[in-house]
């Protein structure tokens, strides 16, 4: 069983000469292109998509301590 609601809506009177021309124009009623229109409207607002999380690693630790400048020489140059 199909239920309706009425219900008052406050349109601007220029939108609503256009939906009273497209009504005729399409030999529809005003509520039911409302209705499309709503329609329409809210299945476009679909969620946003889940972004899954970035992937991790554990790269091991420390090859050098920074604070240590003979290590960083060390490391970088072979000395």
């Amino acid at each position: 069983m199909v239920f309706h609601m009425k219900t008052t809506l406050v349109i601007d009177d220029r939108v609503m000469a256009r939906l009273r021309e497209e009504a005729a124009r399409q030999g529809k009623t005003i509520s039911e292109l409302v209705e499309a229109a709503l329609r329409l409207m809210l299945q476009a607002q679909k969620p946003k998509p889940v972004i899954p999380p970035l992937p991790s690693f554990h790269g091991g630790g420390y090859l050098v301590d920074i604070a240590d400048r003979d290590a960083l020489y060390q490391a970088m140059e072979g000395r």
